[in-house]
This record gives structure tokens, sequence and C-alpha cells, in this order.
């Protein structure tokens, strides 16, 4: 067993009470004039930078699900001349109607969407579990 025997003298309890607090004192004002701010530079508060717009660039794309296995859907077709966007998208709902949503979108009246549904909505009643309850476990 290794003993360890610390002996504080005198001068290092005055160097521990007298000389830590200055020295924190010292960091501390330090630190705060670190963070002033820069009187050169400009105020955070002001105005933002200036944005600039750029134009509109022309596309076109289309893609289409449909999968009978897992009863998948879906459609999107959506075209832009760089100023107004227009197109529509569709899906089929779990209540077996169509959802169709033709939209169009620019910068004066912004996203404008007409939503129409096709089919009667159905509600069938829920099948009985494919699984009985577990057999009995005798020991």
């Amino acid at each position: 067993m290794v003993s360890l025997k610390v002996t504080i003298t005198r001068s290092l309890w005055k160097t521990i009470f007298f000389l830590c607090p200055q020295f924190v004192l010292v960091a501390a004002v330090v630190a705060v004039a670190a963070a002033a701010p820069n009187p050169e530079s400009p105020p955070s508060y002001g105005p933002p930078p200036p944005s600039y717009k750029e134009p509109g660039m022309p596309y076109d794309f289309a893609y289409a699900v449909k999968d009978d296995y897992t009863g998948n859907d879906f459609a999107h077709d959506e075209s832009s001349d760089g100023q107004v966007t227009s197109g529509s998208y569709r899906v089929l709902l779990p209540d077996g109607r169509t959802q169709i949503v033709t939209f169009t979108a620019d910068h004066h009246n912004g996203y404008v969407a007409n939503v129409a549904y096709e089919g009667e909505a159905s509600y069938p009643a829920p099948a009985p579990p494919a699984y009985g309850p577990p057999p009995p476990h005798y020991a």
C-alpha cells in the first residue's frame, strides 16, 4: 500500500485564497472585453443584405406508379415556363376514391389548387384474423 502525504504550507494557502480570486476576476474582465462588439463592424440589427432574384428555369417532368400487388396508384406531372408552374397529381386513397389535384403557382397568385375526387368511398368490414388463439400449453 502506498500512502501519500501532502503538506500545504502557509504560502500555498495564500496563493490559493488570494491569487486565484484575482486571476478569476482578471479572466472574467478579459472575457467580457473579448466578447464586446467591434465598433468598426456594422450593427447586426440592420437591414438584411440585398437578395437578387434569379430568373426561373423552364422544366417539365412526369412519373406514374400503378402496382396492383401493393395497391399503389399515384402520378405526378409538372411543367414550368420559368414564370408560371402548373401540373397535377393523383393518388388512390384508402377508401377507394382517387384524389386529383390540378394546380398553378406563380409569384402573383401564389399556389392555386383545384382538388377533385373520382369514385365512391367504400368502407368494407374488417376481415377476421387469419389466425386463432394459441393452443393451450400444459406443463
